[in-house]
């Protein structure tokens, strides 16, 4: 490892050693191009290696390559299957790995050294400081799969390699670059602050058993037993399902609720002062891991606390997957597929010249009223309907966000990634302090179910 850091400033890539891009995020209603020169100048070709060729390492291939200048030129997985189905995918869209293919990645950091500025980590998540810290070490700027670990002295390691490096470590918690995300924090919460003052938050993630059922593999491409020992597996069922055993992650809630989670602290500008959390293996026996959680959070805000409740399922899909932001004004309702994604006005708010109190921001541009959903709330029609009546709240009314995103949801993370390594202007959106924030409230949360009782946090827990 010495010999790959002394070596690091002329073998990998610096990130002020590429030209202006144009592809920087744009503050404006989704994301957008911002123009840096009087000419559009082309994008810098970025040579990228790829560790863990898996399902999700796929997505991100599937992704990083829709963007112009990026050339995949190595590839690194443990199992022949994955290296021969994804280096052949990879082969057909025009990128030379199959004669750049490993098993073991320090073989790959040492032979293709000269041939990689960027390396995507998407192994299981015990592996991810191990291959994070090493890439960094080589000089190369690193793209690396959340959860940042499933163990805290190890996801710290990696804040403090990219600190000594000075090399780029972006952590696939993809909602931050995500255009629906960046409006609704920017424009609804920061600037017209429609849920007014937050008092809570809800967010679900729940997967039906079909979806959280054992994975099995092609019989005839089993790994050889020597190699899963090699690499920590105790039998190809583990590595299949290794999400839900504690050695190699963290369960539901590292591998579902960290994506949401993640989001808290950001749309509400706070820190969690504690979590409780209740769940256990009750549903799937061969599991080691929770197959449900349900946590508290409690957040201190510069606009006072703030309960986060949060539950994931793996035994029903129903309501699938969102988050809400609830105040005193309204609610704001979001997810990355664009259904549940609307902000719910009071009904106290008052109106405004006849019109209602928000009907600014729909001619700003920023909502969309829903008059259909406005129609569905009927008046009460039976006596004992109208005796209800008196306690229940009038109705909110219904705005859909004014924003359209074609891309799908990876896609503008690792942009942003690349982004970032052309143009030091350009930040990452999601860099290593901020993603062990999240892996701190992540894992604490599975020690408060363990525990059976609420855990406290203070700035300490969070600092590196």
């Amino acid at each position: 490892m010495s010999e790959m850091h002394e070596n690091a400033t002329t073998q990998g890539v610096n990130r002020r050693g590429f030209l202006k891009s144009t592809a920087a995020v744009g503050a404006g209603l989704a994301v957008a191009p911002t123009i840096l020169g009087a000419e559009k100048a082309g994008p810098t070709d970025i040579r990228v290696g790829i560790i863990g060729a898996g399902t999700e390492g796929r997505v991100l291939i599937q992704q990083a390559i829709k963007i112009p200048g990026i050339k995949f030129t190595a590839l690194c997985d443990i199992w022949k299957y994955s290296q021969r189905y994804t280096g052949r995918r990879l082969h057909a869209y025009g990128h030379e790995v199959l004669e750049h293919t490993y098993t073991d990645y320090q073989d790959m950091l040492e032979k293709e050294k000269d041939r990689m500025d960027a390396v995507i980590v998407a192994t299981p998540d015990f592996w991810h400081a191990e291959h994070a810290n090493a890439c960094l070490e080589a000089g190369l700027q690193v793209y690396c799969e959340k959860e940042m670990s499933n163990d805290l002295a190890e996801a710290r390691s990696m804040v403090e390699t990219a600190k000594k490096t000075g090399n780029l470590l972006q952590i696939g918690h993809q909602r931050r670059s995500n255009p629906r995300y960046i409006f609704a924090k920017k424009k609804l919460i920061d600037e017209a602050a429609l849920p007014g003052r937050i008092t809570h938050i809800y967010g679900q993630w729940n997967r039906s058993t079909a979806a959280a059922s054992p994975r099995g593999y092609p019989k005839k491409y089993p790994i050889d037993e020597k190699t899963l020992q090699k690499y920590g597996y105790e039998n190809m069922f583990q590595f299949r399902n290794w999400r839900f055993f504690w050695k190699y992650g963290g369960g539901a809630m590292e591998d579902l609720g960290s994506h949401q989670i993640d989001i808290f602290p950001w749309f509400t500008d706070g820190k969690p002062t504690s979590v409780q959390a209740s769940g256990g293996t009750d549903y799937w026996d061969k599991y080691e891991t929770y197959d449900n959680v349900l946590a508290i959070y409690t957040f201190d805000t510069p606009k006072g606390v703030v309960r986060a409740f949060y539950q994931t399922l793996t035994t029903t899909s129903a309501r699938g997957y969102y988050e809400a932001f609830m105040g005193d004004e309204g609610t704001l309702s979001i997810s990355e597929a664009p259904g549940p994604c609307r902000v719910y006005a009071e009904g106290h708010l008052p109106d405004v010249e006849g019109e209602h109190a928000w009907h600014k921001w729909v001619e700003k541009g920023y909502l969309i009223r829903v008059e259909e959903e406005e129609a569905a709330a009927e008046a009460p029609k039976s006596a004992a309907d109208q005796i209800m009546a008196v306690y229940a709240s009038k109705p909110p009314t219904a705005f859909m966000f004014n924003v359209d995103v074609e891309k799908s949801y990876h896609q503008p993370h690792i942009e942003n990634f690349f982004d970032a390594m052309r143009d030091d202007k350009v930040e990452l959106n999601c860099p290593p302090e901020v993603a062990y924030e999240t892996c701190v409230m992540v894992l604490t949360a599975n020690k408060a179910v363990e525990a059976g009782k609420t855990i406290p946090l203070t700035e300490e827990d969070f600092k590196v």
